[in-house]
């Protein structure tokens, strides 16, 4: 098919010299020109082939390949999870929520395994039944100054614990509807709360962290002391093995969980951090631990910093960190896929999903008129319901079990959401 060649050929049939020795003047520019534009070299007549598959190369390749390579790497891992997967922008259902306290500090609904939606409005805890769409009140305060401030369901999904402004924490059977327990120890509001087995740990305005052991009929309890603010993130990591904990002073503190349990039944009642992180520059509540990595915790700051940042709680290090331009509010990972979940206030109010480790922004859904709060994840892990500071809570259908098979990119056969109120 090479022309010069056959020529070659027919003018030289007697020649010594055949045709698999020529080399083609054509092909010789060509592959120098090739050498200029990928190796941005200039290469003799008798320099190697660019491409070989007889052998590998006998040193690593540097420089502009290898940056070239390591670049192609990065896309395949964020194209690793099926990019083709449709999020709708659209939520399932918009629930009314009145009274739904504008506070970024607060911590105000959580999801349980019993698929039981806890929100707190004003004075007034309701428990919303996912499967059944019923409402119903647990309790309410008698004191309108006194409204709740945090949630928490248990991981038995029958008992809750509840935080107030007058600082004190209250235990519910949400079953009989019955109050089990009162607990004290703070001075101000409680406006976080985190379980780990029957412990449960409380964070207030007063700085304070204290551990109770719920079975103990004396409310043993032990404080952690490292925060100069109100407290108002606290997480358990799903192995108990950690506790993080974050504060309007700007900070975030690891404390060993194997050292908090035993701190409840030792003389000593306090205990110290394994970890101070100081690089947010506002308030820490956003905070959330990986599920599918061991030690990694996730960690948003408010206002004056909009980071999302990932520390690794075994050895201290910062991971990574990502401007998203606003404040973030709550952080929620998926158990589904790596990706994590990121609400947000000023200026969008929007959320945003990510794709972890490159942070690549997946998808961004609006619709909430003011500061998305509060995030809490469904029991089989693909919905998650938003409460914001417009007083409604939106349910958006975002993650995907593994089993998950490509469908029709419209909206929700339905054609539209459910608007609820609450109450």
């Amino acid at each position: 098919m090479d022309l010069e060649i056959a020529h070659f050929n027919l003018l030289n049939e007697n020649a010594a010299t055949t045709a698999t020795e020529f080399t083609s003047p054509v092909k010789e520019e060509y592959k120098r020109k090739l050498a200029e534009n990928l190796l941005h070299e200039v290469q003799s007549p008798k320099s190697p082939k660019i491409l070989a598959f007889n052998r590998r190369p006998t040193s690593p390749l540097t420089g502009e390949i290898e940056q070239s390579l390591h670049e192609y790497a990065a896309l395949n891992d964020i194209n690793s999870s099926p990019s083709y997967r449709h999020i709708s922008s659209t939520p399932e259902r918009i629930l009314d929520a009145p009274d739904l306290k504008d506070d970024y500090y607060l911590n105000l609904i959580d999801w349980s395994c019993q698929n039981i939606l806890a929100v707190a409005l004003g004075t007034n805890l309701y428990l919303w039944n996912a499967e059944t769409g019923m409402t119903s009140r647990l309790m309410s305060t008698d004191d309108e100054d006194n409204y709740i401030t945090s949630v928490a369901w248990a991981r038995n999904g029958k008992d809750i614990a509840v935080g107030l402004k007058n600082a004190e924490v209250q235990l519910w059977d949400s079953d009989k509807k019955f109050q089990v327990r009162k607990m004290t120890g703070h001075s101000a509001r409680v406006g976080s709360l985190a379980w780990n087995g029957q412990i449960l740990t409380t964070g207030g305005r007063d700085s304070r962290i204290i551990n109770h052991d719920v079975r103990a009929g004396d409310d043993r309890t032990s404080h952690l002391i490292g925060h100069r603010q109100e407290v108002c993130g606290l997480k358990w990591s799903p192995s108990g093995h950690h506790l993080a904990s974050g504060g309007n002073d700007n900070l975030l503190h690891i404390w060993d969980g194997a050292a908090v349990s035993a701190s409840l039944y030792s003389s000593t009642s306090r205990m110290q951090y394994l970890h101070r992180w100081n690089d947010h520059q506002a308030a820490v509540k956003a905070l959330a631990w990986c599920p599918f990595k061991a030690n990694l915790l996730a960690s948003g700051g408010g206002t004056a910093d909009c980071c999302i940042k990932f520390w690794n709680a075994q050895t201290g290090a910062c991971v990574s960190s990502v401007d998203t331009h606003s404040q973030v509010c709550a952080l929620q990972w998926s158990i589904h896929q790596k990706e994590i979940l990121s609400s947000h206030g000023y200026s969008q109010n929007q959320l945003c999903v990510w794709k972890y480790p490159s942070m690549t922004k997946i998808a961004e859904l609006k619709g909430h008129a003011a500061r998305v709060l509060h995030l809490a994840l469904s029991p089989d892990g693909t919905t998650v319901v938003s409460a914001a500071a417009d007083e409604t809570l939106r349910f958006w259908k975002i993650f995907c079990p593994p089993s998950y098979k490509k469908t029709s990119t419209k909206g929700d056969e339905s054609g539209g959401f459910a608007h609820i109120n609450i109450r």
